[in-house]
């Protein structure tokens, strides 16, 4: 029955009608997206859609069904006579109906399409489609399928909110001011110092001889676009970049994945941790309330669904502004807690997640900064606060309900004769020559941020896993499709 081919069902008459009066009246057929079907401006037009089968209801003398596109979230309804039932019209199955939108009799959706023809696009057997008509599957369900999980309405929903949060960051950033730029993803830098990088190697040795690099020197897939945003510093007042980054970190944690995306920004002629924290800050609260006015359907898919009762959260961190505390004070706070902690408190000790929850839950459960991290637990580049007797660099993490960090940034080192000593103390000074460079030639004070695009989406969804606000998931063991 389930065969690979298109089958276009109509009815007698209405075939020998529109043949009748091909040459005299022919109609005018306007293809719709479902979400402009459903805002009824069309009444009474002829019109075309196209999209998959969410629900079939065969009765005695009518067909109901409801086709979507991605579109919305809402599905439209199609009015069929029985006759235009057919066995391959199922669950899944791609179509395109064509008939006259009219205005519904039920108040729960404002119009419905009366079919004339229904052109079966792609055939779906609902036995073996791994997902039912009317039953809600988890998350952790449909995360073992990513080649068919954006059928689903919860991750359709996820998928046009991390679109509208995408056009969202791009337009705060856009109204303020800054440049975008397109940073490599191949790059000889390491910018977290970490050495959790992927290497980038030929798989076949065709021109050259194997020893050689393609580059000349070692490459990798870019943990960080920082490096070549201080670069574009040096002539612009704010620049961003927005891209997928890569760490080879050995982690089947919630919160972490081998290839996410990182909104990157730097911005030139400031020596204020605030100035940091201020963009930061409103670039959070503007993305959140485009997002929950564009896509409060889906918004509300999750907070009703998947996270009941997150949307009372994320209304109070935009009603509220993001407490600062110093990381001497986060410490303070952690030793005088009665919780107890799986990793150590000292100062000089990095915050772990457990950490990070709890001060956030201390602070009113709302995002909180943290400044002033020990100069020793930052990279070079961080400038050094050159205090006493605790030496700290000019730092800030923005700590997020339910995820921890979500925001690191740090005011640049931009005094040559410190950063040449820090890099001379790391062994780093021929390797970054280039970066001296950027100090000795008209250099300014500056700094800059990287926000973690997925746990973004974590925070302001609830989403407990990383791996089900992206796409595709690449995380250790694990490179599906």
């Amino acid at each position: 029955m389930f065969q690979t081919a298109a089958k276009t069902l109509s009815v007698a008459s209405s075939v020998s009608r529109a043949i009748s009066v091909r040459h005299y009246c022919k109609k005018t057929t306007r293809k719709l997206r479902i979400s402009e079907a459903l805002l009824g401006s069309e009444l009474g037009a002829n019109v075309k859609v196209q999209g998959w089968v969410r629900s079939v209801r065969p009765q005695k003398t009518n067909l109901f069904f409801h086709v979507n596109d991605g579109s919305c979230l809402q599905s439209l309804q199609i009015v069929a006579g029985s006759d235009l039932d057919e066995p391959l019209l199922t669950f899944g199955s791609a179509v395109e109906v064509t008939g006259i939108l009219k205005k519904s009799p039920h108040q729960k959706q404002p119009v419905e399409l009366e079919a004339e023809q229904i052109h079966i696009i792609g055939e779906c057997n609902p036995v073996d489609f791994p997902f039912k008509i009317k039953e809600r599957h988890s998350l952790e369900y449909i995360r073992q399928f990513p080649h068919l999980r954006c059928r689903t309405n919860a991750f359709s929903s996820l998928l046009r909110i991390r679109s509208e949060a995408t056009t969202a960051i791009h337009s705060y950033f856009k109204k303020n001011g800054f440049v975008q730029i397109h940073t490599p993803i191949i790059t000889s830098n390491d910018c977290e110092g970490a050495g959790e990088l992927f290497q980038v190697e030929v798989s076949i040795y065709r021109y050259y001889d194997e020893n050689e690099n393609f580059f000349s020197v070692p490459a990798f897939l870019s943990v960080s676009g920082q490096l070549h945003l201080e670069v574009m510093s040096g002539a612009f007042s704010g620049v961003y970049t927005f891209g997928p980054t890569f760490r080879a970190e050995n982690s089947q944690s919630r919160r972490h994945l081998a290839e996410f995306y990182m909104v990157e920004a730097e911005v030139s002629f400031t020596q204020s941790i605030e100035d940091l924290t201020k963009v930061m800050e409103d670039m959070f609260r503007s993305s959140t309330e485009h997002v929950l006015a564009h896509c409060a359907e889906d918004v509300n898919l999750f907070h009703k669904h998947v996270t009941p009762g997150h949307r009372d959260m994320v209304d109070a961190m935009l009603k509220r502004r993001f407490p600062v505390i110093t990381y001497s004070e986060a410490v303070d706070i952690l030793n005088r807690s009665s919780q107890e902690f799986a990793f150590p408190t000292d100062w000089g000790c990095d915050l772990q997640t457990e950490h990070e929850k709890y001060l956030v839950k201390h602070c009113g459960n709302i995002p909180v900064f943290v400044t002033d991290y020990p100069y020793d637990l930052k990279p070079f580049y961080a400038r050094d606060n050159q205090d006493s007797p605790e030496h700290t660099a000019a730092a800030v993490d923005l700590l997020v309900p339910g995820v921890g960090e979500l925001c690191g940034g740090s005011l640049r080192e931009e005094r040559l004769d410190l950063l040449r000593a820090r890099l001379e103390e790391a062994g780093l000074e021929d390797t970054y020559s280039w970066y001296l460079d950027l100090r000795r030639f008209g250099s300014v004070p500056h700094g800059g941020f990287g926000l973690g695009f997925e746990r973004y989406l974590q925070c302001i969804l609830g989403v407990d896993n990383i791996k089900d606000v992206i796409p595709f998931p690449r995380f250790s063991h694990s490179c599906l499709l």
